[in-house]
Order: structure tokens, then sequence, then C-alpha cells
């Protein structure tokens, strides 16, 4: 039996000036997730985080949104994990992929980081690869024909046409949500998958 996930950690910027942006899709994953448990977030320096805490088939589940900025996510992911004692494949990070398009999202467990700092910096504070992603497509300019630089890409709001898409791909991330709680990666991934 594969071990079910205990933390979930939405990556992303903070403060308002951030909050719209793509590289924020993590955060806003885990808001709603937060809603689906009935949890809501509190500041909790020691963590580095807004920690919110939930329950679900009588077992504890931690959510949480770093405060550091992204390429310094490892600290809270970290923190939690010392805290709770949690294993690093009990822990599932939500994050934006430029590698998808808006609209696609995939679940993987292990593999690089593809350059993304959040997932490099939870890396090197792990130690490992071995853990959960699930990747939010936000698209990257080339594949949407757009000429910013991709450091610029992801720190502006996606564009209309592709909101629909990335509001799709949060409502399936809800769906398998108990799923994910549960272990049941498999049954997660093919209803997941389903929409790309």
């Amino acid at each position: 039996m594969t071990a079910p996930i205990r933390l979930i950690v939405g990556l992303g910027n903070p403060g308002p000036e951030y909050e719209t942006t793509r590289h924020n899709a993590g955060f806003w994953v885990v808001d709603h997730f937060a809603d689906d448990l009935h949890a809501s977030f509190t500041l909790e320096k020691p963590f580095f985080a807004w920690v919110a805490r939930a329950r679900h088939a009588g077992q504890a589940v931690v959510l949480a949104k770093p405060t550091t900025f992204m390429n310094k996510s490892g600290q809270a992911v970290g923190a939690l994990a010392r805290f709770y004692k949690l294993q690093p494949e009990e822990i599932l990070v939500v994050h934006d992929e430029l590698d998808l398009l808006p609209g696609a999202v995939k679940l993987k467990f292990g593999g690089g980081h593809a350059g993304h700092n959040g997932l490099r910096d939870i890396q090197a504070v792990l130690g490992t690869q071995g853990f959960w992603r699930l990747r939010i497509g936000i698209g990257h300019p080339r594949s949407l024909g757009l000429a910013q630089a991709v450091v610029n890409f992801v720190l502006h709001s996606p564009r209309n046409e592709d909101m629909p898409g990335i509001e799709d791909v949060i409502n399936r991330s809800r769906i398998v949500l108990p799923q994910l709680l549960d272990g049941g990666f498999d049954r997660a991934t093919e209803r997941l998958h389903q929409g790309n």
C-alpha cells in the first residue's frame, strides 16, 4: 500500500502583488483544497508558512503555503516534515508547470526540478527527489506564442483565454483530493489525466 499524502504544500510567492500571478498556481489549488477539507490557514512563523490542519478518514492532514519567496520553499517543507515526522513520499507539492499548457495537469512521483526554483530548494532540503508533485500547466511563453522572458511570464497573471483551462485543472484536482489522501495514486492519476 502506498503511503497516503499527509502534507500538501502549494508553491507561490507571498504578498498581494503576486496573488494572481502564474507562479502562484500552487497557492490557488491549495486554497481550494483547504475549503474542501473545511480548514482555514493561520500564519505559523516557526514553519515559515500559512498552515491549515484538517482530518480525512480519521487521519491528520496538513496544508501549507510558504511565506518565503519561491526559491526558499524548502524551509517550510523541511520544518513541517521534521515536526510531523513525515517521509518524503507522504508529501505532495503543488506547483505551476511551464512544460504543460493551461488546461493540462500531471501527477508525478520524483524526477528533476526542470529549473523550477521552488522544487530545486525542496529537493535540496529533503535530500531527495522522492516526493509527489501535482504539476499545474500554465504554458510556456514560446508555446503560447508570446515574446516574454520566462521570469517575466511567471510573474504575470494568466491571459483571459488561459483561465478556463487553469480553472478546469483546479476543479479536476479537487475531485481527486480524496484519492490522494487515501493513497490511491493510480486512480487519482487516471481521473486527473482524462481531461489533458
